[in-house]
C-alpha cells in the first residue's frame, strides 16, 4: 500500500497581506501644498501603533539633505506622540534648515508630537485639530504587569493623585508610600519623577528655538506638564492661544488637502495581518511616514507573531521590519531600504 501524502504546511499556501504604498497619490497633494505656500512641505504621520522615535530623526535627515537652507518650511504633523528626546532632536534638525518653521495640524498632535509643534514659529490648526498635555508617564523594566503580562505605563500625575487621596482620606496618618511600594516599585516612582523634570526641560529647550521671553517659556512648559488632569486632554485652538502659543486657524483649502493626504496615509497605515492559526500570524504594517517632494520614507513592520500560552504573551520571529524609501528620479520611481542601526 502506497504511503499517504502528507499535507503541505498551511502557512505556505496563505498569501501574506501587504499594505499599499501610495507614492504617486501623496506626491500630487504635497506638490499642491508647496505651490500654495511657495515653500517646502514636509509630512510626518504616525498610525495609532506608531510613534515619535529616534530613528525618525535619521529619516528626516535623509529627507532634508535634498534641500538647501530655506526661509520657511511647513510641516504637517499627525501623531499620538512618543519619545520626547526624539522630539527635541527632530525640531533641532528642522530649525537648522530654515529661518521660520510653520506647523500644520489638521487632526491629533499629542504628547511628544505637541513638543514638535512647540518648535514652530506658528501653528495652524484645523477645526478637528488638537494638541495635548505633556504629563510624564513611562514604562519601566520594573513597572507593574497587566493581565496580558505586559509592562504598564506609570504616570507621575496618577502617583501624585493616589498619595493626595490617601492623605485626604486616611485618618491614621500612615505613610502612603509604604502601601504604594507593594504595587509600584520605588525605582519606578523615582524614574517617573526624574522624567517629569526632563519633560519640562525638553519643552523649554524646544520653545527657546524661537522664543526669548524666559518667563513665557517657563509658563507654557509648566502649563503643558502640570495643569491638565489627563494626558489626553485636547488643547483646542482657543486654549492654545490662552497658553501663549502663536496659533491661527488653517486655510480651508490647505485643510482639505491635508485631510485628503491623511486619507492616503491612513490607507497605507492600515493593519495588514495574515492569520495562519490561533497562535501564529504575520504582521505587515506601515507605522511611520515621512515625506517631501520626490521622496517618501516609511517604517514598515514586517514580522511573524507567535503566542506563547505559558507566558501569556506574543513573541516575534523572522523580523524583517525596516525603513523603506521611494524616490522620484528623472520621472522614475526608485525603491530601496534605508538602513538605520
Amino acid at each position: 500500500m502506497s504511503e499517504q501524502k502528507k499535507p503541505e504546511n498551511v502557512t505556505k499556501s496563505i498569501k501574506i497581506k501587504e499594505p499599499p504604498v501610495l507614492f504617486k497619490e501623496t506626491q500630487t497633494l504635497i506638490k499642491q501644498l508647496e505651490k500654495k505656500f511657495n515653500a517646502p512641505v514636509f509630512c510626518y504621520w504616525n498610525n495609532s501603533r506608531g510613534g515619535v522615535c529616534s530613528n525618525d530623526v535619521i529619516a528626516l535627515f535623509d529627507a532634508l539633505e535634498q534641500i538647501e537652507h530655506q526661509k520657511t518650511i511647513y510641516i504637517f504633523i499627525k501623531s499620538d506622540g512618543g519619545n520626547g528626546e526624539a522630539s527635541l532632536r527632530f525640531v533641532n534638525l528642522l530649525r537648522q534648515h530654515c529661518d521660520e518653521l510653520i506647523a500644520l495640524i489638521p487632526l491629533e498632535c499629542s504628547s511628544a508630537a505637541t513638543m514638535i509643534a512647540l518648535g514652530a514659529n506658528e501653528i495652524q490648526m484645523g477645526p478637528m485639530a488638537f494638541l495635548s498635555a505633556i504629563d510624564t508617564s513611562l514604562t519601566h523594566d520594573l513597572s507593574p504587569i497587566d493581565r496580558d503580562n505586559d509592562r504598564v505605563s506609570v504616570s507621575l500625575d496618577e502617583l501624585n493623585r493616589v498619595v493626595k487621596l490617601w492623605q485626604n482620606e486616611n485618618k491614621e496618618n500612615s505613610n502612603p508610600y509604604q502601601h504604594l511600594f507593594q504595587h509600584v516599585h520605588p525605582l519606578v516612582i523615582g524614574a517617573v519623577d526624574r522624567a517629569e523634570s526632563l519633560s519640562k526641560m525638553l519643552c523649554e529647550e524646544i520653545l527657546s528655538f524661537h522664543m526669548h521671553d524666559t518667563e513665557k517659556i517657563s509658563y507654557i512648559s509648566d502649563t503643558l506638564n502640570s495643569k491638565y488632569p489627563a494626558h489626553g486632554y485636547p488643547i483646542l485652538l482657543n486654549e492654545a492661544k490662552k497658553i501663549g502659543l502663536n496659533v491661527k486657524s488653517m486655510d480651508h483649502q490647505a485643510h482639505q488637502i491635508l485631510l485628503d493626504l491623511n486619507n492616503f496615509y491612513s490607507e497605507m497605515g492600515q493593519k495588514a495581518t495574515t492569520d495562519f492559526n490561533e497562535i501564529k500570524a504575520h504582521g505587515n504594517e506601515i507605522l511611520n511616514i515621512l515625506e517631501t517632494t520626490n521622496k517618501q520614507l516609511y517604517y514598515q513592520q514586517d514580522k511573524d507573531w507567535f503566542y506563547r500560552s505559558e507566558e501569556r504573551r506574543w513573541i516575534t520571529m523572522n523580523d524583517n521590519s525596516s525603513w523603506r524609501k521611494n524616490e522620484s528620479i528623472d520621472g522614475q520611481i526608485k525603491s530601496s531600504i534605508l538602513h538605520i542601526a
